[in-house]
């Protein structure tokens, strides 16, 4: 049976095995995945154990994946993009390879399953981490009209800009001074989410089609998600999509077929 595992610090909360093992029965495939907590300092020495004994693929999550990056001999150029990874495996020459699906998975929720068009539209993200550098990559690659970062801290959302400047039309600037653009798309990536508070924000210029994606996802409104609908915004989404289609891209780097998504989407948040 092929092992696969997911990496992280707190772990116990994590979607990703009933995620994986969902397409694995949708395919007809055996996999072992599992939960595995990694303390600080003991994430390269879990890495190299896992694949040491024969493990097929990890999965990284926070704190790591600044970690996995740096443990890799071979890197993809979204990997590169992002200084992150949240996908291992060996390659025939037994080398540890790195990619980041999270700005695909996050493309592949906002275009295929919701619909929403990111080719010339302006959007807003809010948020300099590394939720943000892993997406900034695809996000340019589709063209946009403008990408503006604002950040509680503007030098990180200029240097994050700075990044990226020659991929596309990019500002940054404080979350007190977001300019006064028709925005169609905003991303939260904000790490007040996570901590039941958001910023009362003056973002000017919401229409009816403005769309507020939250990367954090959750069954009920996020403190964004309900700062955006306060806004009279009424396309909102958490990420849960973005989890599900990443999960999908690592596990076909894997296992070499890219499975259906729709039926965990039913499993994970049942319609009824």
């Amino acid at each position: 049976m092929r092992r696969f595992a997911v990496l992280g610090n707190p772990i116990a909360h994590s979607k990703s095995p009933e995620i994986h093992h969902a397409f694995a029965t949708s395919l007809n495939h055996e996999v072992d995945y599992g939960r595995t907590l990694v303390e600080p300092g003991n994430f390269n020495a879990v890495v190299t154990e896992f694949f040491s004994a024969g493990g097929i693929g990890l999965n990284v999550t926070a704190p790591f994946k600044g970690d996995a990056f740096e443990i890799a001999e071979s890197r993809t150029d979204a990997a590169v993009d992002a200084k992150a990874a949240n996908t291992l495996w060996l390659d025939s020459e037994g080398r540890i390879c790195a990619h980041t699906t999270d700005g695909s998975g996050l493309l592949q929720d906002l275009e295929h399953n919701l619909g929403w068009a990111i080719g010339a539209r302006n959007i807003l993200l809010l948020g300099a981490g590394g939720a943000m550098r892993g997406i900034m990559g695809p996000l340019c690659d589709r063209n946009p009209t403008t990408i503006h970062i604002a950040n509680r801290t503007e030098s990180k959302a200029s240097q994050l800009a700075g990044l990226f400047k020659r991929r596309g039309s990019l500002s940054a600037g404080g979350l007190d001074d977001i300019p006064d653009r028709p925005w169609d798309l905003i991303i939260n990536g904000l790490s007040s989410g996570w901590d039941g508070s958001f910023p009362d924000l003056a973002v000017n210029k919401l229409g009816a089609s403005t769309a507020a994606y939250d990367l954090i996802y959750s069954d009920q409104d996020t403190p964004f998600m309900a700062w955006a609908r306060a806004k009279g915004l009424s396309r909102v989404q958490d990420g849960l999509g973005m989890l599900i289609e990443q999960a999908a891209d690592s596990y076909a780097i894997w296992q070499g077929q890219r499975p259906e998504t729709a039926g965990v989407f039913e499993l994970l948040r049942p319609s009824s």
